[in-house]
């Protein structure tokens, strides 16, 4: 008898066990969410390889979440969206990324896509005298206001003292481009593709962005999160790394086969996309949060340090209100999840 019910109260306790285990693994399932968001540019980066092969499903789609991509203009539009909660990832520059965190968006900072070169430049016409920074006094100069080219304009014309000799017209990239078909403006700048677009119309390169770089002044596109997403599903945040480090991989290993995939995805010839993706420099994962960009989750790295001198400059040009301190900046510029991706592979 007492044989009996010692089994009955052992299959009653492994029966609970089991219904436990079942019923924890059950709602870590109904957890994640349904779908995730992502606000993306459609500029040829590894956001844009990560679409086009695939990659994001295999992240994502086995664990029943579904990937929306949002496209935007600019940075400006996906912090409207940040703003409403309509969006859990975005892409822009770090300019906006900057913006954003000065208006309190609750995000963070977790990826670098490039730091930018000759992918954003101003352009002038072929046919213009204008041969120096100096020329563009009195002419008509377009940029998407808010952006990194919008950023790196500015300089440049501080840098030559001409900041208010010039008319700057604030621009989508696609009103820029249309602009200058119908002539009402003298120059722009802009970033790719609108950027090749002005230059097979009779424009050409006065000063790029990498020319700006060597003089210390970096921009780059970078990614953010939503800390409303990345507190609540933080492992979730790791997987999208992996999906843009996967497809980072492409490019740096192949950058001829990267050309190919996203050529398919902009509907640019692989020639041009090549030449696009040349244009920026890409970083892996380890070159990311070395000590020369966000630096580790215990000793940050340069990239603060721009972000907070960029953050500066905005402010004396009264485009932000106030500029957030260097140790804001640590805070907001996390490399953890970037650690983590590492550490996946280093267990594989």
């Amino acid at each position: 008898m007492k044989s009996r019910l010692m089994k009955s109260l052992i299959f009653l306790v492994l029966i609970t066990l089991i219904t436990l285990i079942f019923t924890s693994c059950n709602k870590g399932q109904q957890d994640l969410p349904k779908e995730i968001n992502i606000g993306i540019l459609r500029v040829p980066n590894d956001e844009t390889i990560a679409i086009e092969e695939g990659i994001f499903d295999k992240y994502f789609s086995d664990k029943g979440i579904k990937c929306n991509f949002i496209v935007f203009d600019s940075g400006v539009e996906a912090n409207q969206a940040f703003a409403s909660g309509s969006i859990d990832f975005a892409t822009m520059g770090n300019i906006n990324s900057i913006i954003a965190f000065v208006r309190d968006l609750d995000v963070e900072l977790i990826w670098i896509h490039e730091v930018l070169g000759d992918i954003e430049a101003l352009v002038v016409r072929e046919n213009d005298e204008i041969n120096s920074i100096n020329d563009l006094i009195g002419k008509k100069i377009a940029t998407p206001f808010a952006s990194t080219s919008h950023y790196i304009l500015l300089n440049i014309l501080k840098e030559a003292g001409i900041e208010d000799k010039v008319q700057l017209l604030d621009m989508k990239t696609t009103e820029i481009v249309a602009a200058w078909s119908r002539g009402d403006i003298d120059a722009a700048y802009t970033w790719q593709p609108s950027l090749g677009e002005l230059i097979a119309n009779g424009g050409r390169v006065l000063i790029s962005s990498e020319d700006m770089l060597e003089q210390g002044y970096i921009t780059a596109n970078v990614a953010l999160v939503s800390k409303k997403f990345s507190e609540k599903y933080p492992d979730l945040v790791v997987s999208f790394i992996d999906c843009l480090a996967e497809a980072n991989d492409i490019y740096l290993n192949d950058p001829e086969r990267a050309a190919e995939i996203v050529s398919k995805n902009l509907g640019i010839s692989p020639e041009t996309a090549l030449t696009q993706m040349q244009g920026s420099i890409w970083l892996t994962r380890e070159e990311m949060i070395s000590s020369m960009y966000m630096g580790t989750s215990e000793k940050p790295g340069n990239f603060v340090r721009v972000m907070k001198d960029t953050s500066d400059f905005l402010k004396t040009q009264g485009y932000i209100e106030s500029s957030p301190s260097l140790e804001e900046f640590i805070e907001y510029i996390n490399p953890y999840y970037i650690e983590k991706s590492l550490e996946k592979d280093d267990e594989i």
